[in-house]
């Protein structure tokens, strides 16, 4: 039996949702997603440690100057695989129009305009293919399931060229208990 954690914090836009080791749905094992909105009507965000083989280049590339390493398409979810999500830090100073202020410094840029029209307005950007969503307290239910955590974002962690490592790296620089779930083994009942 595992023993009962305290709430690691409420879901707000601009937080981490982070998969507990007992979460094991193939979708969500071990990914680390950055909230973009969360509300009585549900909460969206994106995975950030599933980098795909599929290059910005390859897909829209006039925005490959722009991204930052690695230059890949990441899977932000399984909701509308076929849809782009962008998130760039935003630079100084901040464009003046082509995207959506989210916490932290962070914004949603519109990759419908010409990239050149952002070109400069961003420090770094990174691309996500789908996105993952809840419908109305469904996340809720989840955390109270043990199937997911919550912990305060870093502009780092969006934009890491280890995005592999990223769920380690997050657990590791919490407190107690959770930084020991870091080295947890990919099969909990192993343990």
């Amino acid at each position: 039996m595992v023993a009962e954690l305290p709430g690691s914090g409420p879901p707000v836009a601009g937080s981490l949702l982070v998969a507990t080791p007992w979460l094991d749905d193939p979708n969500f094992r071990r990914t680390v997603i950055y909230l973009l909105e969360h509300s009585d009507a549900g909460t969206l965000g994106v995975v950030l440690n599933r980098a795909s083989e599929l290059t910005v280049a390859e897909t829209v590339g006039e925005w490959a100057p722009l991204v930052c390493e690695p230059p890949v398409v990441f899977v932000g979810g399984p909701v509308a695989p076929q849809a782009v999500v962008a998130l760039g830090q935003v630079g100084s100073p901040a464009p003046s129009d082509g995207w959506s202020a989210l916490p932290g410094g962070l914004a949603a840029v519109d990759i419908n305009r010409p990239a050149a029209e952002l070109d400069g307005s961003f420090d770094r950007l990174r691309l996500f293919a789908g996105y993952a969503g809840w419908g109305p307290r469904q996340l809720e239910a989840e955390m109270a399931e043990r199937a997911w955590w919550v912990f305060g974002a870093r502009i780092e962690d969006i934009f890491s060229s280890e995005a592999e490592e990223l769920w380690r790296a997050v657990l590791i620089r919490q407190r107690k208990p959770w930084r020991v779930f870091a080295e947890a083994p990919d099969d909990p009942s192993v343990n």
